[in-house]
């Protein structure tokens, strides 16, 4: 579950977007209030806000966001207690707060607004209210036991791993079955195989560099494997077909019936390589002789 947080001063407006009925949206928290619309509710948190003028940021905003999985198995009365459970974590208590879930999508999610004016006229300390929520949201995990952000970042990154193989693997057989003989080649072996290759192309019209997209993941090329940047995919492609990445034109290559350039960088790599590659065939030819 996430959690965000920060001091809003525009109150309405924000809460007319929580209170959004194209979202499905539905109250599940409303404490202290009696308003039936975004500007009533505006109206009593103005109430107690004008106590302290010195305050302009004068609500507190959040999204409660549990994950796709859990946000199924949610319903009214646990949300509920989520949110009660967040604002004691946050020590919100005996203060104005409406709270809001959207679930016109698959993603569940809170709105919650609290007025940082308390009934004192006493400010909230909002510092560091974005570290702070997100702190709450984990505990408020734990307590209920729904899936907390490190349980999502751990899951993440061990089915990154197995992309990054699966990934590499579509590479090494993209090389062997197809041979490639220019990176347009080498994007429509892998697109064969599953794998969309996306140019990376700067605003001087230069190729910089590729990314990989497979099941739901984009990672750059050197992301997937040391032996996947693209001065690396060129040295592969060239070391098959010696020169032919650089013989029409030594400073650009076709991608998707366009030609776009290589940097002045991955233009000398591949061409040192080359020359390497055609003076070590040279030395072998004349031992040979």
């Amino acid at each position: 579950m996430i959690g965000k947080g920060k001091s809003i001063s525009h109150t309405r407006a924000s809460m007319s977007y929580g209170w959004n009925q194209e979202k499905d949206a539905e109250i599940v928290l409303k404490e202290f209030l009696y308003g039936d619309s975004p500007a009533e509710i505006t109206k009593e948190f103005k109430m107690l806000q004008d106590q302290n003028y010195h305050c302009t940021k004068n609500t507190l905003s959040f999204v409660i966001s549990p994950t796709i999985k859990d946000g199924r198995h949610l319903d009214k009365h646990k949300l509920e207690e989520i949110i009660k459970r967040f604002i004691n974590e946050m020590k919100l208590g005996e203060r104005q707060a409406i709270a809001f879930v959207h679930q016109d999508k698959e993603h569940k999610h809170i709105h919650l607004y609290v007025n940082r004016i308390d009934f004192k006229g006493v400010a909230y300390n909002d510092s560091f209210i974005g570290k702070r929520s997100q702190r709450a949201a984990e505990k408020v995990a734990e307590q209920m036991g729904l899936t907390t952000v490190k349980q999502v970042q751990v899951e993440k990154a061990f089915n990154q791993k197995e992309v990054r193989t699966e990934i590499k693997r579509r590479h090494d057989l993209s090389m062997k079955q197809f041979r490639p003989k220019s990176f347009d080649d080498y994007i429509k072996a892998m697109e064969t195989n599953k794998v969309k290759v996306i140019p990376t192309i700067n605003n001087q019209n230069k190729l910089q560099g590729f990314r990989f997209e497979f099941q739901g993941h984009n990672l750059k090329g050197s992301e997937v494997h040391r032996n996947m940047s693209i001065g690396n995919i060129g040295k592969q492609i060239s070391g098959i077909e010696g020169a032919q990445i650089l013989k029409n034109n030594k400073t650009g290559v076709m991608i998707a019936g366009k030609i776009v350039d290589l940097t002045p960088n991955l233009t000398l790599k591949l061409t040192k390589f080359v020359l390497k590659k055609a003076i070590k065939i040279g030395i072998q030819k004349g031992i040979s002789y």
